[in-house]
């Protein structure tokens, strides 16, 4: 039975008391009735769950870690969490092209003044794998959303790639990289301590049946390869890196315990302020802080979607944006290279020519 109106009752009793104690009482009577109907707001949204943001599904998930998944443990372990600091990742890729000049210990020196996170810092070691991130922005930006949001689900999309890649008869022990068994768990390290070899591959044939281009992802030659196999053009001196605290030894990959990023012997946590963490979006993050200071990072010439759509570095981009609703390309393989042109590699003591 719905509440008795307040004016009804003032009325009622308005007749039995002087003017006065009248008025009062109604005034009493109406101010209760909108505190409690307040109440009844507020207990309506307590108990209403807060909306669950759409996870990205298996096969998104293995398109996605495609492009990397047959790179060494180490290399993923720090593309993984560079990808959540895109601003940092085109930050540093401009920094490397203005300052070629430098190769060694002296690129190593000047890459340590800068204010990078460590994994953006490590992979200026490998300037072509920094611009290939570089050049596909929205694939970046949303690798590195899948890794805060369902870094377990994507561990587990890695391994799906590379044994798929195995049982295609593509992925095997080189001169260049070791792979190997763990349980059910296969691993990929280099096979010498001081240079590191990154695989090329075309990512959408070399799994056995053909993969969907990830939307609007370009080919960065030097990491590409036409046709079903894997080649190693591309090595890279790590040693000038070694004395630092963000090289090549510092990473690695614990795929025992749910799919971790080890750093300095540590789990690494990103503090990312471009990559909202879902799971504690209602609350503050696994630090203690709250989110009211992220701020979305949009790519250039990117439409920016209404506030609140989308919880990734670029608004638009990934669980249900620009990226996943672009038509995807009929081919199973990119033709030819797009944009950015061929910025250097090889092996120059982890300098960029």
């Amino acid at each position: 039975m719905s509440p008795t109106n307040p004016t009804r009752r003032c009325v009622k009793w308005g007749t039995r008391l002087n003017p006065g104690s009248a008025l009062f009482l109604c005034l009493c009577l109406v101010f209760a009735s909108v505190v409690d109907g307040f109440a009844h707001q507020t207990d309506l949204s307590i108990s209403q769950p807060p909306p669950q943001a759409a996870q990205q599904s298996s096969e998104q998930l293995q398109q996605l870690v495609a492009p990397i998944a047959l790179y060494p443990d180490s290399l993923i372990a720090q593309i993984l969490p560079a990808a959540t600091y895109p601003q940092e990742v085109v930050e540093a890729e401009k920094w490397v092209e203005q300052h070629k000049d430098l190769t060694s210990d002296r690129l190593a020196q000047e890459v340590d003044k800068q204010a990078w996170d460590p994994s953006v810092k490590a992979l200026t070691q490998f300037p072509a794998v920094l611009a290939n991130m570089n050049q596909n922005l929205a694939w970046t930006s949303e690798l590195g959303d899948a890794y805060v949001n369902q870094q377990q689900d994507l561990s587990q999309a890695i391994q799906v790639m590379r044994q798929r890649a195995k049982q295609a008869g593509n992925l095997k022990t080189t001169a260049q990289q070791t792979v190997s068994n763990q349980g059910q768990t296969i691993v990929i390290q280099p096979t010498t301590t001081d240079v590191v070899y990154v695989p090329q591959y075309d990512p959408w044939v070399v799994y056995g049946a053909p993969l969907l281009v990830f939307p609007g992802w370009y080919p960065y030659p030097g990491l590409f390869l036409t046709g079903p196999g894997i080649g190693f053009g591309l090595a890279f001196g790590i040693g000038p890196f070694g004395g630092f605290g963000w090289g090549w030894h510092r990473w690695g990959f614990d795929w025992h315990r749910g799919g971790r990023v080890v750093y300095n012997h540590n789990t690494y946590f990103s503090h990312s302020p471009t990559i909202v963490n879902r799971n504690r979006f209602h609350g503050a993050d696994s630090h203690g802080r709250g989110f009211a200071g992220h701020q979305a990072f949009h790519a250039p010439n990117t439409p920016h979607m209404p506030q609140g759509t989308h919880s990734g570095a670029f608004s638009g981009f990934g669980h249900g944006g620009n990226a996943r609703t672009n038509s995807f390309r009929g081919q199973a393989s990119v033709g030819g290279f797009h944009g950015g042109g061929f910025h250097g590699g090889g092996f120059h003591g982890g300098g960029h020519r």
